[in-house]
């Protein structure tokens, strides 16, 4: 063999791969939790950690279940150093995060989409959780404090009889066991009492079927229904349907309120969602010879409700701490986070208006005008919204 081929051969030695060596205790051979010379998606040979040609890293997913959930979820919401670098923008610089992002700058913070998701996922899950709570907890606290107050008015009366004669006191307590005894009678009638109106007479409370006028005259599913012109048949057969279901609905509700908060908060996210693309559309309208794609408006309009989302959890939870801290006795760091959830309140309005300026870069005269006309649209929508998802809570329960 001569010396060129020798050499052509160790070359081509040093070109293969090593071979992988199997492990008998693993059921997967051991090259398929090792790295690949070629991309295991697209097959292109690989110089690094990253397929150049498609992206994809040179890791296999077969890890411990821990760090495989880290990894998912720090996919999604990129908890790295990208994370932190984008909350103190978000919070506290406003329209740095869009103007940075615009600029060409974007790998060093979270995605739009991303912040967006994360923190709007964040806030309605923390509001759906406090209202049921509230709602329970003040039921519970309202029943409580009717015996609490007959019992402690009971222990001063008797701490007041200690002094007087034994007949006297004995004939005394007597009484007043009968007075406690008819409070508690009361209280459990009036209880009792609210409990059947609230059963018994829903239709008066949410709904009176009688109230709907068609044509001017009452509605009626029979005799005088809801028929829209320009409407398909179908359209007009669903919307008759709901309306004789109404008072069913309405005595669910009235048995169990949570039921159509519960279907608010299911419908509120996606209807958040889809006002996006609506307030994009506004912020192109007032600035139309600004020379931006839609994309640039749809970006500031993500950071803006990213940031609206996550000073509105901070709310919630500085409201529910106060009262706590409040009925604890801790006064003063109740008083700390009254004064910080205000700050917040105050940020809010002049943060969207700051950075409003930031981004767009117009002198404040336009900027003030822009901004309240934009606000007051927004304002309307965002009612509009509302009621149309309160309606559809209520139609698809």
């Amino acid at each position: 063999m001569s010396e060129n081929e020798s050499q052509s051969d160790i070359a081509s030695d040093l070109n293969q791969p090593a071979p992988v060596a199997r492990d008998r205790s693993l059921s997967v051979p051991r090259e398929r939790l090792a790295g690949s010379p070629a991309c295991l998606n697209c097959g292109t040979e690989l110089s690094g950690p990253f397929c150049y040609y498609c992206g994809q890293p040179d890791r296999n997913f077969l890890r411990f279940f821990p760090v495989l959930l880290r990894e998912m979820l720090s996919d999604f919401i990129d908890l790295d150093s990208r994370f932190a670098r984008t909350m103190k923008p978000l919070m506290f610089r406003p329209g740095r995060l869009t103007r940075d992002y615009l600029d060409g700058r974007r790998f060093r913070y979270t995605p739009p989409i991303r912040l967006y998701l994360f923190s709007s996922i964040v806030f309605f899950l923390v509001a759906a959780l406090l209202s049921s709570n509230a709602a329970r907890e003040g039921v519970e606290t309202l029943s409580a404090n009717q015996g609490q107050l007959t019992e402690e008015q009971a222990a001063e009366a008797r701490e007041a009889l200690k002094d007087i004669s034994p007949e006297v006191r004995e004939q005394l307590n007597m009484d007043l066991d009968k007075v406690i005894d008819n409070a508690a009678r009361r209280s459990a009638d009036a209880a009792m009492s609210a409990e059947e109106s609230r059963i018994d007479g829903p239709q008066n409370q949410w709904f009176n079927i009688d109230g709907i006028q068609f044509n001017d005259q009452p509605w009626d599913a029979e005799t005088n229904p809801v028929d829209l012109p320009w409407v398909p048949q179908w359209i007009d057969d669903w919307i008759n349907g709901e309306l004789e279901d109404s008072p069913a609905k309405a005595e669910e509700i009235n048995r169990d309120p949570d039921v159509i908060i519960d279907q608010i908060f299911d419908l509120l996210p996606a209807t958040v969602f889809v006002l996006l693309p609506i307030v994009a559309l506004l912020f192109k309208f007032w600035y139309l010879f600004a020379k931006r794609f839609y994309i640039e408006h749809l970006i500031f309009a993500l950071h803006n409700h990213a940031f609206l989302f996550v000073s509105l959890t901070l709310l919630l939870l500085g409201a529910i701490a106060e009262g706590r801290l409040s009925e604890a006795g801790i006064d003063w760091a109740a008083s700390g986070v009254a004064g910080a959830v205000t700050a917040l309140s105050v940020w809010m309005p002049l943060y969207l208006l700051i950075s409003l300026r930031t981004v767009y870069r117009q002198n404040w005269f336009l900027t003030l005008f822009k901004f309240g006309v934009i606000g007051v649209c927004y304002t309307t929508l965002l009612i509009g919204l509302t009621v149309i998802v309160a309606v559809l809570s209520f139609l698809l329960l």
